[in-house]
């Protein structure tokens, strides 16, 4: 059996963590290209065959509502950095696509943003990075 001062502690430092870590590679997005939640959207659209995804793929990859989502993606349609189509698979949905300028934005911070990453986690060594990776998929199968 688990125990539970130990899992509360762990629970704590890991949320302590995640805030910490958040709050120093926030500054990527301090500019006027994307904000997080605009990076988060195209993340999910350039990875898509041909830098495009489902809105219902998207809502899923965010972690706000499907509302909000909506209304960001229509924020993003009209600022011109993606596109928004019905989907021709499925008439209920929408499909989203990357415009030129989006993809470019997108790249600008994806890089500064992998840099920020990549810094920020080399406190761990390989072998710790894919124990966290593994301790953390291992929670989020946990649904």
């Amino acid at each position: 059996m688990t125990d539970r001062r130990l899992a509360i502690a762990a629970w704590e430092s890991l949320f302590r963590a995640q805030h910490e870590v958040l709050s120093e590679i926030s500054d990527d997005f301090s500019g006027d290209d994307l904000t997080q939640a605009e990076y988060d959207v195209m993340l999910t659209v350039a990875r898509g065959e041909q830098n495009a995804a489902r809105l219902r793929d998207v809502t899923a990859n965010m972690l706000i509502s499907q509302p909000s989502v909506s209304r960001l993606v229509d924020r993003m349609v009209a600022r011109g950095l993606i596109t928004k189509c019905p989907d021709p698979d499925d008439g209920r949905g929408a499909l989203v696509r990357a415009t030129e300028a989006g993809l470019a934005a997108f790249r600008r911070i994806a890089t500064r943003h992998g840099q920020s990453i990549a810094e920020r986690m080399s406190v761990l060594d390989d072998h710790e990075l894919a124990q966290l990776h593994s301790i953390t998929t291992k929670l989020r199968e946990r649904r």
